[in-house]
């Protein structure tokens, strides 16, 4: 993308800064955005609509000079036209006092934009919730590939400069030599290797070549985007590549079911679909875990939905695991000496979400943190939660 704007990758890391970060006031502003003309050109045009919002939230509490400031980097967004030929579903743009982060999103977000004394980061939790996401590696002898994706899109990830692309940049000089006694390996026609008569050595040979070369990315995909991502990672390869990657492999984030097909000979769209076919099921089966897990928590006891306890449990660092209603929002600020719930009205340009502040709170000391969807809440009062003993 040709854009002079600080596109930044969320992370569990980058999402910490957010919750911790200390300066204020904090701007939030989140917007759903399209990925073609001519949708897309209504989208900065909104967007200039609700930094317009922030700003008349600002001028309540601060002078004109501290206003502009703050409202900069916003408005340098608007003029960036090639941003916004390249956006895709969802827009997060953040910022504060020497902190300003622009975060594209695969999946369209509540149109939103508030100021207060946190980051209102509730929508980029759910966003970064594994189960909701994943990424495919889609992997052949010839070609290395890696994708972000969901239930609603797949999109192609930039590989870190150390991930190998093809055999020979992982092996270089050491790659055995002639490949061309060698037919159909990893090809078209099943995955199958015809080799030349009395060529069994040569056979040893390549399939050591193809282990150097799987263990390379292994390590490489590992350090440069699964644990940065946190996200279950997906093998798309044939079935022999399958078994050889999982021999080798080193990966926690590693998926227990991939796709035993030739990447290469998919359409990104067809590979979007079987990809989500597979993941489906495990995410529905890991969103029901943490439902009946809360139950069983509150029939012991040790769980609650009532607001004001769960704040309470929270600042005493006594939630192990918070369940909140994603298109929920509860005004009012936490106190985080007694966990006092002070209710107020969400356009107070000093008041967030208590839900979302609440989350942030619990992961800050040590506890989990899911967002789901009304439906998959186990309560109807937006929270739920899970005590330590």
């Amino acid at each position: 993308m040709k854009t002079t704007l600080p596109l930044d990758t969320l992370t569990p890391a980058s999402l910490a800064e957010l919750a911790s970060f200390q300066g204020r006031p904090c701007l939030s502003l989140y917007q759903p955005t399209h990925r073609r003309h001519p949708d897309n050109q209504q989208d900065p045009i909104r967007f200039r609509h609700l930094v317009k919002t922030m700003e008349t939230s600002l001028r309540q509490q601060h002078a004109a000079d501290a206003v502009q400031a703050l409202v900069e980097p916003f408005e340098a967004v608007v003029q960036d036209h090639d941003f916004w030929n390249h956006t895709l579903d969802g827009l997060a743009v953040l910022g504060a006092p020497g902190l300003f982060r622009v975060f594209l999103l695969q999946r369209p977000v509540t149109e939103l934009a508030v100021v207060a004394d946190s980051f209102h980061t509730k929508p980029l939790r759910r966003w970064l919730q594994s189960v909701g996401r994943y990424q495919v590696l889609a992997l052949s002898l010839h070609q290395v590939q890696l994708f972000d994706g969901d239930r609603n899109a797949l999109d192609a990830v930039a590989l870190a400069a150390d991930v190998p692309r093809t055999m020979t940049e992982a092996l270089g000089d050491e790659r055995t030599e002639p490949h061309t006694t060698v037919s159909s390996y990893g090809g078209t026609g099943g995955g199958h290797m015809a080799m030349h008569h009395g060529q069994g050595g040569r056979k040893d040979q390549i399939d050591g070549d193809a282990e150097r070369f799987f263990r390379a990315v292994d390590r490489a995909v590992l350090e440069h985007h699964s644990r940065p991502s946190g996200l279950p990672l997906m093998l798309a390869a044939l079935p022999e590549h399958h078994h050889l990657f999982r021999q080798v492999s080193h990966n926690p984030f590693l998926m227990a079911s991939g796709l035993m097909v030739d990447p290469q000979r998919l359409t990104q769209d067809e590979l979007q679909q079987r990809a989500w076919d597979v993941a489906a099921p495990q995410q529905a089966a890991q969103q029901a875990a943490w439902r009946d897990a809360y139950l069983s928590a509150a029939a012991k006891g040790l769980g609650s939905e009532d607001l004001s306890q769960v704040a309470h449990a929270a600042v005493a660092g006594r939630v192990a695991t918070l369940l909140i209603e994603a298109e929920r929002q509860v005004a009012g600020r936490i106190d985080g000496a007694t966990g006092r719930i002070d209710p107020a009205e969400l356009d107070n340009p000093r008041v967030d979400d208590v839900l979302d502040d609440l989350g942030a709170l619990v992961e800050k000391l040590g506890g989990e943190v899911h967002v789901l969807s009304a439906e998959r809440m186990p309560s109807r009062t937006g929270v739920a939660a899970s005590f330590r003993h």
